[in-house]
């Protein structure tokens, strides 16, 4: 019988030891959301949250109680812009990264 690992566990041992897969985690949650995937984009951030800073330790840097970046970043989370882009700074600025937008036409069949 095959063993299982917990999905969140296996994704915060490889956010521990990868700093490429850190920055891909948090690159594609960025991704969806500004594509219009918020409940997946939302959710992705959720897990690169547990992987890495854990939400205690963001509480304290965003000054949002870890309850409410809890809620959030939960199923139905409905958090402020102003909200969600100071999260996405913060743990940007604790990854070392810089995000940019650029735009692309849309091609059409």
């Amino acid at each position: 019988m095959p063993l299982t690992i917990d999905f969140r566990e296996t994704v915060r041992k490889r956010a521990q030891r990868d700093a490429s897969f850190r920055r891909a985690l948090l690159s594609e949650a960025v991704e969806l959301l500004i594509s219009g995937d918020v409940e997946l984009g939302q959710s992705v951030i959720r897990n690169y949250i547990n992987a890495t800073v854990g939400f205690d330790a963001l509480a304290k840097e965003t000054q949002i109680p870890k309850t409410s970046l809890m809620r959030m970043f939960g199923p139905k989370g409905n958090p402020s812009s102003k909200n969600m882009f100071g999260v996405i700074a913060k743990l940007a600025k604790a990854e070392g990264v810089n995000f940019s937008l650029k735009a692309k036409p849309v091609l059409h069949a």
